[in-house]
């Protein structure tokens, strides 16, 4: 990718690239480690609500104090060290730094700081993946008016998965489908921030090492997060997504060629197209070896004699018919790849993803029987998981995007595993993330953007999969 090289260049020219983080939690901790290890970056300033959270991160990960002890941004721009504040305004406002990075984790909060940075004519990095995955159409939108950067970040699997189908596309390949892996079981779908360790394979003792939140964590384990991030890989590639939300099919890597075929040929697809998630459980709840649960992969179509003739020349695997093929990382190292977006935004004005139409959507889904009055504590918690769901689908029946269910009050009961509509709640519509969701709504409500998104996804090669209630 020759970044390296040119970090190395801005650092020997005395020009490096000046970033600002806003949240200090697991994902921005693992940024903070490696940003420290490579040339030609300056992390300007930190912005979290909680300081002593932070300092304590910074000290977790090897910073030195007097490395973030700048006075103000004004110090640490002149001192080539880090301003430490919790105030997240300063930071978009700085006009000496060049991109942000989102890392709250705030789906609402996400929405308003991507907002107020384009206006102060930032990139910015959205880590904060659940924001772009019932925003990133109009997010996309406002910084392209805004003539600045928006992106998914390297390292989370959205971004690379991103990466691969570009990599295939871009090789002349068509791609039949792509997604991530996960460990998967139905009753997962239940689980609580009480029962995720014991599900995910790890201690409490563990996870409080690591500085791991449960609520976080259990939005993977509970299907949420698989659901946020194939929304995200759908909306940034023209797939689509399955019309009866995931299936999470068990497989191995050796088994993604198989697994990701039309289901007239064998597979799971209802199209050509789609997003998906692949378990590392067998349905029986046991292991699968050579998994995928930790990475990502992209299907695509040896539509030729002349492909399928190479495949078998260089004993790659395929399907039985060795038609269709995969390609994956195994891995994602989250925060710790971050630097890649940081580079390639800076250095090559690229974003490392990013929405081009609105193909999919996460619907709050009613984790247990649940009554008026009750409050919604968002992907993660006790009451609601996240369902993905044609975009289609969810502005016809006017679900409520899992990314706006955080302390919302329920203004009617919902049975357990019903998607929650807009009718169900009673929500503030001044919160610029609801406001710009709205408007992203109304866009993509209209005919002449129907006909653009699916345009782009026939120009992508996928399919649209019928609409079920």
């Amino acid at each position: 990718m020759n970044l390296y090289a040119k970090l190395l260049e801005r650092q020997a020219e005395g020009r490096p690239i000046r970033i600002g983080l806003i949240g200090a939690g697991k994902f921005g901790a693992m940024y903070l480690h490696q940003v420290l290890r490579t040339p030609g970056v300056h992390l300007v300033g930190i912005a979290d609500l909680s300081l002593s959270r932070a300092r304590e991160n910074l000290d977790r990960v090897g910073w030195r104090p007097e490395q973030f002890a700048a006075s103000s941004l004004e110090d640490a721009l002149k001192t080539g060290t880090t301003f430490l504040t919790d105030d997240w305004e300063v930071l978009v406002r700085c006009e000496g730094i060049e991109v942000i990075a989102e890392c709250t984790g705030n789906p609402v909060a996400g929405v308003e700081h991507c907002l107020r940075a384009f206006a102060s004519g930032k990139a910015v990095i959205n880590v904060t993946v659940e924001a772009d995955a019932f925003c990133g159409p109009i997010l996309a939108q406002r910084a392209r008016q805004a003539g600045v950067i928006y992106s998914l970040a390297y390292g989370d699997q959205p971004a690379l998965a991103c990466d691969l189908v570009d990599w295939a596309r871009a090789c002349g390949f068509p791609v039949v489908a792509a997604g991530r892996g996960h460990k998967w079981l139905p009753h997962y779908r239940e689980s609580t921030p009480e029962t995720v360790w014991d599900h995910w394979g790890l201690t409490a003792e563990q996870a409080a090492r690591g500085g791991m939140n449960p609520k976080m964590f259990n939005a993977f384990l509970d299907g949420s997060k698989p659901a946020i991030e194939s929304a995200a890989i759908a909306n940034a590639t023209g797939l689509a997504a399955p019309s009866q939300g995931l299936a999470f099919p068990p497989g191995s890597v050796d088994d993604i060629p198989t697994l990701m075929r039309p289901r007239s040929e064998g597979g799971i697809l209802e199209a050509k197209g789609q997003v998906e998630v692949v378990s590392c459980l067998t349905t029986e709840g046991k292991p699968i070896p050579n998994d995928i649960r930790k990475g990502v992969w992209v299907c695509f179509e040896g539509d030729s004699d002349y492909i399928r003739n190479c495949f078998q020349e260089y004993s790659v695997v395929t399907d039985p018919s060795g038609r269709y093929m995969s390609s994956y990382k195994k891995w994602h190292l989250i925060g710790l790849e971050l630097g890649i977006s940081v580079a390639s935004i800076a250095l090559r004005k690229e974003a490392t993803g990013f929405a081009t139409t609105f193909n999919a959507d996460v619907a709050a889904t009613a984790k247990k029987n649940l009554r008026e009055g009750d409050l919604l504590d968002g992907e993660g918690g006790y009451t609601v998981f996240g369902k993905l769901t044609p975009a289609s689908t969810s502005l016809a029946k006017g679900y409520l995007p899992l990314g706006l269910a955080h302390n919302v009050r329920l203004t009617r009961a919902v049975a357990k595993d019903s998607c929650i509509t807009w009718a169900d709640v009673a929500i503030d519509e001044t919160l610029p993330a609801v406001r710009v969701r709205r408007e992203q709504e109304a866009f993509y409500s209209s005919p002449g953007a129907r006909r653009v998104g699916q345009a782009k996804s026939r120009r992508a090669g996928c399919a649209t999969p019928p609409t079920a209630c």
